[in-house]
């Protein structure tokens, strides 16, 4: 196996075609994230994207669309932001880290949300979670009432805040696509607000990620686009998602509401609607991500399960990451407070590491976030 480290401008259109058939196994799309046009809008945004295109005597085995390696260290495509990462590839077992890690000339992979249908690499996973599916194959109707038959007193008290809002506020709706663009305005100052309450990177506020969703917004209505969902009681816009379609897929992305109104449980509300109005979308599958809210047990068909880990060779990169596990290790004999910081530390810098190519930028997001 030979490799090839190019700009995802010379990826030619047979090779696209390639790339998206295999990430639709027997004609059925893993994944919006694994499509080339995801990788083209990030390319788009950042300058640092690089395919490696392995190859046999037979042609080409795959594709690892990557941003270029810093500090020794190279992460997928979109990383942490993108919810499925990974090698697009004709034959998954013939891949290992080691030929990513070689072909980029790093010594680090780290990863978030890998997929691996061979199994995964044991030794490079830290955690594996599965990312919760909703078949809506059979229809909105079938799909809910197999729900509630399982989950009656979570659905009921749904439809009770259903009409709780409509009493309290007006008629509710749900409507899929926003051409002005009110509602993904709000969208934005909702979740940038969110980020600041609560300590968190706003990432929303990053030049990259904003042209990317920009540039998704703008495919709305196309067969690979961004797709802004929002919830209204009566004039009043109360909760709004933007997610990723590709094919028959919809992934949940970034949501929000508003916090007035929480008491009428609006992100569910708007979900339902979501899966109403799927069938009349082209969708028939939708993607909650990863396990870890409460409310996605109610909702889950069945997980994808995905890895978050690293994979590390001897280098600069790797003493790195082993003397902050080390000092993480260290400081567990300390009080609680001062014992959970270097952790703290370590998350938060790998977090802006990835979402800031630059190193001053870098900095001011760390300390503007550990200050928090």
């Amino acid at each position: 196996m030979r490799a090839r480290i190019v700009p995802i401008e010379d990826i030619s259109a047979s090779e696209i075609v390639q790339w998206n058939n295999w990430a639709a196994p027997s004609g059925t799309l893993l994944s919006p994230y694994l499509r080339f046009e995801f990788a083209e809008c990030v390319s788009r945004a950042r300058s640092d994207v690089r395919v490696a295109v392995f190859e046999d005597e037979n042609g080409v085995l795959g594709f690892f669309p990557h941003h270029t390696k810093r500090e020794g260290v190279i992460r997928p495509i979109g990383a942490p932001m993108s919810d499925y990462q990974g090698v697009i590839a004709r034959d998954y077992s013939k891949f290992t880290p080691q030929h990513l890690l070689r072909a980029a000339g790093a010594s680090a992979l780290v990863f978030d949300n890998w997929y691996c249908p061979a199994g995964g690499h044991k030794p490079s996973r830290r955690s594996r979670e599965g990312s919760v599916m909703v078949d809506l194959s059979a229809g909105a109707d079938a799909y809910f009432q197999a729900r509630k038959s399982s989950f009656k007193d979570h659905f009921k008290k749904s439809a009770r805040r259903l009409r709780a809002a409509e009493r309290d506020l007006g008629p509710v709706r749900v409507e899929l696509g926003d051409a002005s663009g009110v509602a993904f305005s709000q969208l934005m100052a909702w979740k940038r607000r969110q980020y600041r309450e609560t300590g968190k990177l706003d990432v929303l506020g990053i030049d990259w990620v904003q042209n990317v969703l920009s540039d998704l917004r703008r495919r709305e209505g196309q067969e690979f686009c961004g797709l802004t969902a929002s919830l209204w009681f009566g004039d009043r816009l109360a909760a709004v998602e933007f997610g990723l379609k590709g094919a028959d897929i919809y992934h949940s992305w970034f949501p929000a509401y508003d916090p007035e109104l929480a008491k009428y449980s609006p992100g569910l509300l708007l979900l339902h609607g979501i899966f109403e109005q799927a069938e009349a979308h082209g969708v028939s599958r939708i993607d909650l991500g990863r396990t870890g809210a409460q409310y996605k047990k109610y909702y889950t068909s069945y997980e994808i399960p995905l890895d978050q880990g690293r994979f590390l060779q001897p280098g600069l990169a790797a003493m790195g990451i082993y003397s902050w596990e080390g000092a993480e290790k260290l400081a567990e004999v300390l009080p609680p407070r001062l014992a959970a910081l270097p952790g703290r530390v370590r998350r938060r810098w790998a977090q802006v590491s990835a979402f800031q190519p630059q190193f001053p930028q870098r900095m001011v997001s760390l300390a503007s976030s550990i200050t928090a």
